[in-house]
């Protein structure tokens, strides 16, 4: 299996916490969380492959990216750590803690179960991204504007356009659409497993998010018995965001 050197971005120290982001996202998204924490630990939060400034391939499992985030760790000497993924990164979490249990000693997993999900959505982004012809856009805003009809909502605009960047006067994706594409089932989908990971394990679910549901919570005990699944009120997908004094105080509790 061919693994990638991921980027990063490192503040604070003390123990290692290494954290995850989800699908169109990147360490930026991670970076007041990652101040926040900084007092008690040595946060890594990692650009996973074919986001931010790590590599790009046509090849993204989560068996894949699990690979590249133990590499990581590995080649740094921070194992075993604590590991927290939100959404995409909170399944390559898990499977990193499922399959290699001696590299995480605490896992925090935010809205995301180890299930299989149903989201054409995520299609139509890469689709609305991928038809824009940015060689003719000068503005941020002509681009928002020609995603606006496929992506009405505005907070979801403004998180996918946290991707388009600017150099030398011309934009581009700073996100492998191509490679992220092809590789939709695998992401929405997860790896049947039969093991289990016994370490101390925290879902935080967003109150007003589908992503945990009532019958997710039998494959969460199955595979993580010792495990404890928080509401955190007023939130969606993104309670990081969101509710950011109620996460950072429940993040704290599970990291002690």
């Amino acid at each position: 299996m061919s693994t990638l050197a991921l980027a990063s971005q490192v503040v604070g120290e003390g123990p290692p916490l290494i954290i995850l982001h989800g699908l169109f996202g990147s360490a930026r998204n991670w970076a007041s969380v990652a101040r926040g924490l900084a007092d008690i630990r040595q946060v890594h939060a990692l650009d996973l492959r074919n986001h931010g400034s790590s590599p790009w391939s046509d090849q993204m499992t989560y068996e894949r990216m699990a690979a590249d985030v133990a590499l990581y760790m590995e080649t740094r000497g921070l194992a075993p750590c604590d590991v927290l993924g939100h959404s995409m990164g909170g399944k390559t979490a898990m499977l990193l803690a499922l399959t290699q249990p001696e590299l995480v000693e605490r896992l925090v997993v935010v809205d995301i179960a180890p299930v299989g999900y149903i989201r054409e959505s995520f299609p139509e982004y890469v689709r609305a991204m991928k038809d824009i012809d940015l060689s003719h856009i000068h503005r941020r805003a002509d681009v928002e504007a020609q995603l606006t009809p496929h992506i009405p909502d505005a907070s979801l605009r403004a998180f996918l356009l946290q991707n388009l960047v600017s150099e030398h006067g011309r934009f581009h994706w700073r996100i492998n659409l191509d490679g992220i594409g092809p590789n939709l089932p695998a992401i929405i989908d997860f790896p049947a497993l039969k093991c289990g990971f016994s370490g101390q394990t925290t879902f935080l679910a967003g109150e007003r998010s589908n992503y945990i549901r009532p019958r997710d919570e039998a494959a969460i005990h199955r595979l993580f018995p010792h495990s404890k699944l928080i509401e955190i009120g007023q939130s969606g997908h993104w309670p990081h965001a969101e509710q950011p004094e109620r996460f950072m105080t429940l993040v704290r509790q599970a990291l002690t």
